[in-house]
């Protein structure tokens, strides 16, 4: 299916897909506990689930993966200690928006540069009208949040920190899972070793804190985040070894939408009509980019 229309379908379905489950892994991360022992509870069954795959049903990696894989792991590694601390500073709908916003822009250049592809004039329209919407949330959440305000700073910092390394990410691993011949090698390796590294942090996390969560609601949690973690990965992977790496990043930050309305509906944050407007720019510039390819 690479090259084919049919395989750019299959693309644009993965990376919408993605979209909307990054959003409630977002949630999920964000939601009744800590960032850090959330991330390490879906890490720790992130590497239960993964390490069967990787070992007993998809073909072992060729040789030149394993350091695309150690390159892997750390440039997530220091994206999840980014995001961690950018969710542990600022309100969901404040962090989500920066982070997601920075990525398709710096995504797009490194496709461009790596892999050679180009947008038309109006799909960098488009590519506008998204961050437009993405950034305008950010301003109207600096101007108007009154909840943290003095913490709002260094949480806008973190996450357009993070969002930098949402495209480096994407980038890096698009080459990857096109360096092999299964992408679900890399997938299932991939998911195992990274697994490994948030789990003793959390757990030292754990131990400071003076009231500890109990821990079979937190795995319960970890257990939902994990399978979605691995459906919304896993999507825009393939997504980008279908079609354009770009073209899958634009599409996959319609997430903004979906977690604004997340933030909303479910962790009872405040949407009014200035953030839904913004909302309907962030969609309309992903069509743009999709129509104008």
């Amino acid at each position: 299916m690479e090259g084919t229309e049919a395989g750019h379908q299959a693309a644009l379905i993965l990376a919408l897909s993605a979209a909307f489950l990054h959003a409630v892994f977002g949630a999920l991360q964000k939601g009744r506990y800590d960032p850090w022992l959330a991330r390490g509870a879906i890490d720790v069954w992130m590497v239960v689930i993964a390490a069967p795959f990787a070992l007993f049903v998809v073909p072992w990696p060729e040789p030149h993966m394993w350091p695309l894989f150690a390159g892997g792991v750390v440039i997530h590694v220091i994206y999840k200690f980014l995001q961690a601390m950018a969710y542990s500073r600022g309100a969901y709908t404040v962090v989500y928006p920066v982070v997601r916003g920075a990525g398709p822009l710096f995504t797009v250049i490194g496709a461009y540069l790596i892999f050679r592809e180009s947008f038309t004039l109006i799909q960098w329209l488009g590519v506008a009208v998204l961050l437009a919407g993405i950034f305008g949330l950010a301003v109207y959440n600096l101007i108007f949040l009154t909840v943290d305000r003095e913490r709002l700073p260094m949480a806008l910092m973190l996450a357009a920190m993070t969002g930098l390394f949402v495209a480096i990410y994407t980038t890096y691993d698009a080459y990857a899972i096109r360096a092999t011949a299964d992408p679900f090698t890399f997938l299932a390796w991939f998911f195992m070793f990274e697994g490994m590294t948030m789990p003793p942090i959390a757990y030292r996390h754990w131990r400071r804190m003076e009231t500890r969560p109990p821990l079979r609601p937190l795995f319960t949690r970890g257990l939902i985040g994990a399978f979605v973690a691995f459906m919304s990965f896993g999507s825009i992977m393939l997504a980008t070894r279908l079609d354009k790496v770009g073209e899958a990043a634009v599409l996959r930050e319609t997430s903004v939408v979906f977690a604004a309305l997340i933030g909303w509906l479910v962790l009872r944050e405040t949407v009014g009509p200035r953030r839904i407007a913004l909302m309907v720019l962030i969609a309309l510039g992903a069509v743009i980019v999709e129509m104008g390819g």
